[in-house]
């Protein structure tokens, strides 16, 4: 999770954020390439006072500075464009959760279960336990298996929300009477956090996510305590 100072991205949970973490590496390394050739231009042109005639007209030179920023664009569509489709692939989901956004707090319904569905609130500070993160905490989690492909379906009850997990590398707006979808796989066990990230009314900040993956297991023995207590 994020932490004080923090100049990079969260740990990556999954392998879809960590292709997007050696993208934006990749994208940043051509920036500073980029930055470092112009400064140097600056410089030179600032401090010299000498003028080579050859650069003032040549055809060689305008090819090379037409044909080089298309490479370099090139080289960064490709690996986005490859990103970009394999997050909107889902293959053969394991599990399928449907998260629904509401003024303040999300409801989450497992649809491969007959009853398995709860609120998620978040805990008052003044009801946190020791160790517990403010502002992050939910009284219930959505906990999912790791290792496995899981099928989130979002939506919303009454105005826009974004149903945001920055270490999962997933962002996906929920609109009332539109359902949308994404797919991840926590590639470890852990507890992830999020939080809404579309302005959503006067509690907006208050409406946190909290992600739990754990081994198959011990997922499939809480899912029947919460069927059993429901």
């Amino acid at each position: 999770m994020a932490h004080p100072s923090l100049l990079g991205f969260q740990d990556a949970a999954s392998p879809v954020m960590e292709e997007l973490l050696q993208f934006h590496d990749h994208a940043l390394v051509i920036l500073f390439l980029i930055s470092a050739f112009v400064l140097y231009i600056i410089v030179a042109m600032v401090t010299t006072k000498l003028t080579n005639k050859y650069i003032l007209d040549s055809q060689e030179i305008e090819i090379i500075w037409t044909i080089l920023p298309a490479i370099i664009l090139i080289s960064i569509a490709l690996p986005s464009l490859r990103i970009l489709y394999m997050m909107d692939e889902i293959n053969n989901p394991h599990l399928t959760v449907k998260a629904v956004g509401h003024q303040w707090y999300w409801s989450y319904e497992y649809t491969d279960y007959e009853n398995l569905e709860f609120d998620s609130y978040m805990i008052p500070t003044q009801d946190l336990a020791p160790g517990q993160f403010r502002l992050l905490e939910t009284d219930h989690r959505m906990v999912v298996p790791f290792n496995s492909p899981i099928r989130v379906m979002v939506t919303a009850d009454d105005v826009l929300h974004s149903w945001a997990v920055p270490s999962l590398g997933i962002k996906l707006d929920a609109v009332p009477g539109r359902l949308n979808q994404t797919a991840f796989v926590a590639s470890r066990p852990g507890i992830f956090y999020g939080q809404c990230s579309e302005i959503c009314g006067a509690n907006h900040s208050f409406m946190p996510i909290v992600v739990e993956a754990v081994p198959l297991k011990h997922f499939e023995n809480w899912s029947y305590l919460m069927i059993k207590d429901a």
